[in-house]
């Protein structure tokens, strides 16, 4: 049975109530952090970011064309660290948010940033902003 077979045959009260696009574990080298060491020394940062779409820009079609970009995520994350250095993950977190947050059919937003190689006995240390 395709899709298309199942059109109706959905009960309402099962039909999706948010729409989550996400992007985890996204790793590249960052110049942060205000230490006199770390400027200049890209480190290891890692992006999470969880968005959530209203329905209307949210595919019901297979056409490529009717998806929501989320390549956007990774090439705009890219584009705004290779622009700027930044002092603070909190800094980065609000960018990203703020590009993000200013895009059409967006409902909420979950942004965190990490350094995992900052402490010895840490997995990792970092921010996160949300719009919940």
């Amino acid at each position: 049975m395709i899709y298309e077979d199942l059109l109706g045959l959905v009960p309402a009260k099962l039909a999706p109530k948010t729409r989550k696009i996400f992007l985890r574990g996204y790793e590249l080298p960052i110049d942060i952090g205000f230490h006199d060491f770390e400027v200049g020394a890209p480190q290891r940062v890692v992006v999470d970011i969880e968005v959530w779409v209203e329905a209307d820009y949210f595919p019901t079609s297979d056409d490529a064309a009717d998806a929501w970009d989320y390549d956007f995520l990774r090439t705009m994350i890219g584009d705004l660290v290779a622009t700027r250095r930044y002092n603070l993950q909190e800094t980065l977190a609000r960018a990203i948010y703020d590009m993000i947050a200013a895009r059409r059919g967006v409902t909420g937003i979950r942004v965190s940033t990490r350094k995992p190689d900052i402490y010895p006995d840490c997995d990792s240390v970092g921010v996160e902003l949300s719009s919940f």
